[in-house]
Formats: structure tokens, C-alpha cells, sequence
């Protein structure tokens, strides 16, 4: 029987968290330690590498998501790993993951098998503490808007347009909606409110942003919490909440370092919804990772119609990075289901519906090219793949120019990528990338979200209501009109219908809603029900996590 994730991370040998620094060249005093196997990276070192020269971005993303499984972040574990096994100095960067999928149906996020970060349990768990700094600085802030009401709100806040909930970092269905300040005089005006999980938080939408403690004071300042009767737009700076949340945030905002099951440096920072946010690690680690490294792998959230198309119209655009390549990783068995397979017919060979769903595959790497990286197809192998299937996409990518190189990263660690390293290296380093956004930052935000939804999704156009329409007017008027567009849309489908699987093509995206995120400085558009408060399933992952007898958590995956 094949070893669980957890099993093969307790085995692992970890080296001294110094050592890993030591083959970045971060000095120990650089390091604060957490334990003998993570470290934060001091603001005085970062600082220290200004003047050095950036190594290569490589972008890890996938084919849309499906029930059958991608393995993006076990890819691009793997991939840091394959890139070391051939001698180069190479890192990856990592979202941090969130305890409510944890104990809820996900499960954690540091990859599989054998290419993995470590240590695990911690990472899946508490970590260094960041998000938890993260909830405190969000709470504080909603503390302040109805402390500053109880104690006769000077700024006319209408509490009918409060837009800032409270945050937990659980998946936990009765907070989404609450009455807060009941109990009579001593406790508040009672009005409608509401938690949504850590990681849908503007706050953490900023900390993955922001380039320095300044900016990251300057964009929690400008962030708008809600509105005057008059609907004049209230600022977190005018609650003077910039200066406490920052102080709060002051140590979570430095990168982690840990290390892969190979003892290779990794990055874990950080780690916004891939749906109301732009799902990518923070800037901060990415920018330290590429002064210390000639090659650095991260990845984005969902498929590459949300997180790569956010990954370079947001974090990119915004950060002024520019990667090199790009891998999109497929499977098998989600080809297979974009075919029109179903979940238990998966592990019979059927090449027809490969590919039938290589069309998904085809359309993520013709929407790649429009951004001017040049990029391969990683196919992540399972047991069940049959010689008839993988032919079948490596001819279907080699039809577009592309080439797809089979991994078996969960089984072999560095060593199954090893020639995916290799061509990532060679495209990194071939200069043929050309980076640009999906649009310029003067295009009009209607334009920018039928731009996306036309060029990415294949839709038809997109549909607003006289509503919608205001809210895009308002918008420009208010001077966030240059803001990039964070699209809030289904990640299973390029379609705003999750059922909708392939590549399908001239359908109509309805905009229902606009969301201002000033402090991040980017326009959330809602294209459907956008769940930002996930809840349990019916049989939670926490039904089988408890501590054995040694005291070793078990039951993590």
C-alpha cells in the first residue's frame, strides 16, 4: 500500500533551516527562526538586495480544475526539485494554505508524494502565525468602524453600506450572515453582518501586494469599508487603522523560508482567494526569491483562465515582474472528464475522449500566448495513464506548437522532472519572451472585463444591467478606473456554467456585481454566486485528524 503524504514528510530528514538559507546565501543572522526548519527573512537583508540582478520567473499553472485532480502545487514542488537535480539555483514560491479547507474537504496544500515542502504538518497548520496576524489586523479594523458609530460616528457612517465584514480563518456556514450589537445600549447600534474566511479578506489581498511596510500601510489606509447616506466613500485612514494594522503586521509581512523533501529552499508566503482575489503569493517573497536565485517557480491559483490570466494582469502588472515561461499541467484523467468521461469510468483507457478534452488544454495555451510567454504542457502521471493516451496529448500539443513531457514528480520527486527542467530552462533562458498584459491600464473597466471575458473565456460578450452599468460609471468617476479587473467567476468551467467542461465558445458572461477593492487596488467582478464563507462538507477532513500516541498529528493530507 502506497505511503500517505503525511507518512512520507514525518520521514524526511529536514536540514537546519540555516543551511537552507546557506545555499541562498542568506547569512544566519538574516533568519528568524521558528524551530529548527522555518525562518523569516529579515526587512535589513531584502534590503540589502536592491541592486541584484533578477533571475528567471517561471509560471506554474494548469488546465481547468476538475474532480479528477491537477497537482499544481505538487508540479511545482517538483519542478524546483527537477531544476536542483540538474544543478541549477533554483527556489520555488508557494501560497501559505488556509485551515478552513484543512479540516474541511481540500485538504492542505503542500504538494504530494514526494514533492513536498516540510514541514508539513506545521505549514498545514498554524505555520509562523501569519494568517493569524492577518484575521487580528482585519478585526481590528471592523472594531474600529462601530466603535467609531458607538461613540457618535463624527463621519456619518451609514450602517446600511457597511461593506467590511469580520474574518475567521474556518470554513464555517452560520457566520455568513449575523446580527452584530445586540444586547441593548451598552453593546452598540444592532445592524446586519457577516465573517468571510481569512483568505477572502482585502487584507490579504494587500499583504500578497504590497512591496514594503509603507506601501502596505499606504494601501490598508485607502482601503473604502463603506459609505456616507450621501454615498461618499469612507476610508480605513479616516478610522485611523493604518498605523495599528501595520504594527500588527509588521513581522508577518517578512517572507518564510522552508525547504522541499529534497532539502531545497521553498518560499511560502501569503495566500488570497484564487476567486475574489488574485491567488498568488506574495510579492515580497517572489521579488526576494528572484534576487537570490537564477530561477524561481510559483504558482497561481485554478486553472490558467483565472490564476495565470491574474497572475499577469495583477501580481505581474502591478509588481512589475516579468516571467519567462510558463507550465500548464494536465492529467490524464481531467482531459478525460473534459471529454466527457465520467469519475468512475476513469481508469479505463479511452484516447477519444482525450482528445476531445485536449480542446481545454488547447484553448489555455493559445490564452497563454496572448500574454507572450512561451510555455509547455507538464502532464502529471498517474498509474492508470495509458502509452495510446500520452501520445495522444503530446500529438495534441505538439499541433500548437507546444511540447508536453510526462512528470512523475509525486513518485520520483526532482528526478521525475528532469526533463521538464531542462526544457523550462531553455525556454527561460531562450529570450523569447515578450511579456505584456491582456490591456492597458487606460482602457475603460467595462472594456478591460469584456476584453477578459472574450479573448480568455471565449465568450460572446459579456451582459450588464442598469445597476452594473452605474457601478462601472461610479467607478471611473471615483478614479479607479485604471485599476486592473479581478474576475470573480466558477473556476470548473470557462463558461460562468460549471458544468460546461471542454472549451465552449460564444456564450454571454452576466456581470451581477462590482466589488471596489481600493487597498488592493484592483476592481473584483462577480459573474455568478461567489462563496467567500466556505462550509464543512458532510464528512469533514477534521473527522480524521487527531494526535496518535506519540503525539504525531495524523490523518493531514
Amino acid at each position: 500500500m502506497p505511503k500517505s503524504d503525511i507518512e512520507i514528510a514525518r520521514e524526511a530528514t529536514m536540514q537546519p533551516i540555516a543551511e537552507i538559507g546557506r545555499k541562498l546565501d542568506i547569512p544566519a543572522d538574516a533568519l528568524l527562526q521558528y524551530g529548527p526548519n522555518k525562518a523569516k527573512i529579515s526587512y535589513d537583508f531584502i534590503d540589502s538586495l536592491k541592486r541584484k540582478r533578477d533571475g528567471k520567473l517561471v509560471l506554474v499553472t494548469a488546465i481547468t480544475p476538475t474532480p479528477a485532480g491537477e497537482g499544481k502545487t505538487t508540479t511545482t514542488v517538483g519542478l524546483g526539485d527537477g531544476l536542483n537535480h540538474i544543478g541549477k539555483r533554483a527556489t520555488i514560491c508557494v501560497r501559505e494554505p488556509s485551515l478552513g479547507p484543512c479540516f474541511g474537504m481540500k485538504g492542505g496544500a503542500a504538494g504530494g508524494g514526494y514533492a513536498q515542502v516540510v514541514p508539513m504538518e506545521d505549514i498545514n497548520l498554524h505555520f509562523t502565525g501569519d494568517f493569524h496576524a492577518i484575521g487580528i489586523a482585519h478585526n481590528l479594523l471592523a472594531a474600529l468602524i462601530d466603535n467609531h458609530i458607538y461613540w457618535g460616528n463624527k463621519l456619518k457612517i451609514d450602517q446600511r453600506r457597511i461593506g467590511f465584514k469580520r474574518v475567521v480563518d474556518m470554513n464555517d456556514r452560520a457566520l455568513r450572515q449575523i446580527a452584530a450589537n445586540l444586547g441593548g445600549v451598552a453593546n452598540g447600534f444592532p445592524r446586519e453582518d457577516g465573517f468571510d474566511i481569512v483568505v477572502a479578506s482585502e487584507i490579504m489581498a494587500i499583504f500578497c501586494l504590497a512591496t514594503s511596510l509603507d506601501d502596505l500601510t499606504k494601501r490598508i489606509g485607502n482601503i473604502v469599508v463603506g459609505f456616507t447616506r450621501e454615498r461618499k466613500p469612507i476610508l480605513a485612514k479616516q478610522l485611523k487603522g493604518a498605523g495599528p494594522m501595520s504594527v500588527l503586521l509588521k513581522d508577518a509581512l517578512m517572507p518564510n523560508l522552508v525547504q522541499t523533501l529534497e532539502g531545497n529552499p521553498a518560499f511560502i508566503h501569503g495566500g488570497p482567494f484564487a476567486n475574489i482575489a488574485h491567488g498568488c503569493n506574495s510579492v515580497m517573497a517572489t521579488k526576494t526569491a528572484l534576487k537570490l536565485a537564477d530561477y524561481v517557480v510559483t504558482e497561481a491559483g485554478f486553472g490558467a483562465d483565472l490564476g495565470a490570466e491574474k497572475f499577469f494582469d495583477i501580481k505581474c502588472r502591478k509588481a512589475g515582474l516579468k516571467p519567462a515561461a510558463v507550465v500548464l499541467v494536465a492529467t490524464v484523467r481531467a482531459l478525460k472528464m473534459h471529454g466527457g468521461v465520467g469519475k468512475n469510468d476513469l481508469g479505463k483507457e479511452n484516447v477519444k475522449a482525450v482528445r476531445a478534452g485536449c480542446a481545454n488544454m488547447a484553448r489555455h495555451l493559445k490564452n497563454l500566448k496572448q500574454f507572450g510567454v512561451p510555455a509547455v504542457v507538464a502532464i502529471n502521471s498517474f498509474i492508470t495513464d495509458t502509452k495510446a493516451e500520452l501520445s495522444a496529448i503530446k500529438a495534441e500539443a505538439k499541433k500548437l506548437g507546444a511540447t508536453a513531457i510526462l512528470c512523475s514528480h509525486w513518485a520520483n520527486g526532482g528526478a521525475g522532472t528532469k526533463e521538464l527542467a531542462e526544457h523550462v530552462v531553455k525556454l527561460a533562458d531562450s529570450g523569447k519572451a515578450k511579456f505584456k498584459p491582456l490591456y492597458p491600464d487606460n482602457m475603460k473597466l467595462e472594456e478591460k472585463v469584456r476584453t477578459v471575458a472574450q479573448k480568455i473565456y471565449g465568450a460572446k460578450d459579456i451582459s450588464i444591467d442598469a445597476t452594473v452599468a452605474r457601478q462601472f460609471a461610479d467607478l471611473e468617476a471615483g478614479g479607479y478606473g485604471k485599476f486592473p479587473v479581478c474576475m470573480a467567476k466558477t473556476q470548473y468551467s470557462f463558461s460562468t456554467d460549471p458544468d460546461a467542461k471542454g472549451a465552449p465558445t460564444g456564450h454571454i458572461v452576466p456581470i451581477r456585481e462590482l466589488r471596489l477593492s481600493a487597498g488592493a487596488e484592483f476592481v473584483v467582478v462577480v459573474t455568478g454566486e461567489i462563496m467567500t464563507m466556505p462550509g464543512l462538507p458532510r464528512v469533514p477532513a477534521a473527522d480524521n485528524i487527531y494526535l496518535n500516541k506519540k503525539g504525531e498529528v495524523e490523518g493531514l493530507f
